[in-house]
């Protein structure tokens, strides 16, 4: 048995182990229903030049082949940004800063008969170096909101495909305004990259 058999046999022994633990991943072949799904929701415009970018990430990643003519639920998302600084010099500038944004985001179905309502959240936390040229601080500044902006891309797409897997993650109801502030208090105090998803109490 020579090297390229003993790695198709170990790749295949990996691949039913992981379907007998009931892994699928969500880009492969499996997740032609779930990317069907995403086609069919309609994203809000998002303001400002930061909510513009993650308007078109979310675009690309939702419905990449153009916004649907018959949409069954509408995406609205909400941006919060601000940055923390970490390294002090003597004279109590910072060298180093963190640059954090959160994002709040509902999915809800377009017909009024449908009470389905997805509310969530999720930040991203990205550091970047404070130089003795604006320019150069500006420019690292860009460089970590646009990583932060692919993150919460990446994790509220995650999300939707997840939650309509499960539709019991799906809210019933619309949560009140306490509890959406409750929640951004939560997302705030985070200190790690992006937490788990967890629906607001009802």
């Amino acid at each position: 048995m020579n090297w390229r058999t003993i790695l198709a046999a170990g790749g295949c022994g990996a691949a039913l182990l992981l379907a007998g633990c009931g892994f699928r991943p969500l880009y492969g072949d499996g997740a032609a229903g779930s990317a069907d799904q995403l086609a069919r929701i309609r994203v809000e415009p998002i303001q400002d030049r930061v909510g513009q970018k993650l308007y078109s990430m979310l675009l690309d990643r939702l419905t990449p082949r153009g916004a649907p003519d018959h949409p069954a639920y509408t995406l609205q998302v909400r941006l919060n940004e601000g940055t923390q600084d970490l390294a002090i010099r003597k004279d109590e500038s910072a060298t180093r800063s963190n640059l954090v944004i959160s994002a709040t985001y509902t999915l809800a179905a377009t017909d009024s008969r449908n009470p389905q309502r997805l509310v969530g959240s999720a930040t991203s936390i990205n550091s970047f170096n404070r130089l003795t040229s604006e320019f150069a601080t500006l420019a690292a500044q860009d460089d970590a909101r646009e990583r932060a902006l692919r993150t919460l891309a990446d994790e509220i797409r995650t999300r939707i495909a997840a939650a309509m897997e499960n539709p019991r993650v799906f809210m019933q109801s619309p949560p009140s305004s306490s509890q959406t502030r409750q929640q951004q208090e939560q997302e705030r105090r985070r200190s790690t990259n992006l937490g788990p998803f967890l629906p607001p109490p009802q």
